[in-house]
């Protein structure tokens, strides 16, 4: 069973004002969370997370993060515009993109982001673009091959578009260094949602070995490395959580076995977390308005794919809680569904749940982070609300649900 952070009673008093469905974010949650994340890294005094703005890219949740000390991480103009919007500008955005268009590019400089290269070739585009090559710029890296944990295969980078080759980074740095650059930073991302508690150490010796590399070879300063994401949660219940403890000291423990001994003592570290920094403190509540007796026994609900693709697009696990009968045995197997024309529209397909009736409460778990984001209007289905459940116990609306008249905006006739 997973534990919800609100109540029947609070879903009740909510509905007063805001109507299901709504994406619901929590506050409390999400500013520990942070703190955590930052405890784990405390060893590391330049450490920072850049929060990926594209799994929950709302202005109120990235203003929470930044309050607690996070930059942002932005792969799109428009995210870097939400950055502007909001006031966070200069180092506290780190800009990772790829194909990038040169108005993205132009942005990113305009604010002063630290722009992390996705290819060589990007390097002549970049200072075409914006007339200059910035001082402090990042390369993505790009090992090929399968990204292997003790004989597991964790992702398989030689068929990610992303990223340049060992000996494309050692040049690029050569490049960069002769077009006036005075440092740079290495990043990579190889692996997705995994709750191993080795994928950082091991990818982050992997990083630091290049560093070496590139410093010693090229002369030029490699000051910081960014982790990426790629650290994951438990979406089913019986999964075991990721420790960021557990995970900081083996990053701690490869710090100084790689880098200390080359005198690479003031590297800074950077993580650019997304589900795990939002998912778990994020549930999409929806409401039962239908049962429907057939071939199989189906429950309705007023959210849809719109509202969390995840289940549709790739039949992803979400959790679900019948708000209220948190202790009744599951003995009733359903499939919960959205109101699509399409028969992928289901949250949960045989799945044993609470009997449930018209008129209850559904909380889908872990939704905080790639849930409203990849929201879509197929059908002519709006998105849905967004709420802060604050730390004070109340609500405030952070995004409102879309209208028709939001629908029928772009439209020309």
């Amino acid at each position: 069973m997973k534990e919800t952070f609100i109540t029947l009673e609070q879903l009740q008093h909510f509905q007063e004002t805001v109507p299901t469905p709504y994406h619901l974010y929590d506050e409390k949650g999400i500013r520990a969370n942070a703190k955590q994340l930052y405890q784990a890294f405390a060893w590391n005094p330049g450490f920072k997370e850049y929060f990926a703005v594209k799994a929950t890219p709302n202005p109120a949740i990235m203003q929470l993060l930044h309050e607690e000390g996070c930059g942002m991480d932005c792969s799109s103009l428009t995210e870097l515009m939400l950055c502007e919007r909001v006031g966070i500008r200069g180092e506290d955005i780190m800009f990772s993109s790829n194909d990038t268009p040169p108005e993205d590019f132009q942005l990113a400089a305009r604010l002063g982001a630290i722009i992390n290269l996705d290819d060589i070739t990007h390097i002549d585009f970049l200072e075409q673009t914006v007339g200059y090559i910035p001082k402090k710029i990042s390369c993505r890296f790009n090992p090929g091959g399968y990204f292997e944990i003790a004989n597991a295969i964790m992702d398989n980078p030689g068929e990610a578009k992303y990223g340049m080759t060992r000996p494309q980074l050692l040049e690029a740095a050569h490049i960069l260094q002769e077009k006036g650059a005075e440092e740079m930073g290495i990043h990579a991302f190889l692996a997705s949602n995994t709750t191993n508690n080795d994928y950082y150490p091991v990818l982050a010796r992997q990083l630091f070995e290049l560093a070496v590399e590139v410093q010693q070879t090229t002369g030029m300063p490699v000051t910081f490395i960014n982790l990426s994401g790629g650290v994951g949660i438990p979406y089913r219940p019986e999964q075991e959580k990721a420790d960021i403890f557990a995970i900081g000291e083996g990053v701690r423990r490869a710090y100084e076995e790689v880098l200390v001994p080359a005198g690479m003592t003031d590297v800074k570290l950077c993580s650019e977390l997304g589900r795990f920094m939002l998912g778990p403190y994020g549930c999409l509540v929806t409401k039962a308005i239908h049962e429907k007796h057939t071939h199989k026994e189906y429950i309705g609900v007023d959210a849809c794919a719109c509202d969390l693709m995840r289940p549709a697009m790739y039949g992803a696990y979400h959790h679900i809680t019948v708000a209220g009968k948190e202790n009744a045995p599951c003995d009733c197997m359903y499939d919960v569904t959205g109101s699509l024309c399409e028969n992928n529209d289901k949250f949960a397909v045989d799945r044993l749940l609470p009997k449930i009736n018209v008129g209850d409460f559904l909380i889908i778990h872990d939704t905080g982070a790639h849930g409203h984001a990849m929201g879509y209007n197929y059908n002519g289905k709006l998105r849905s609300a967004e709420i802060l459940l604050q730390e004070d116990g109340s609500i405030r609306m952070i995004r409102r649900a879309e209208t028709p008249e939001d629908y029928f905006a772009t439209l020309d006739f």
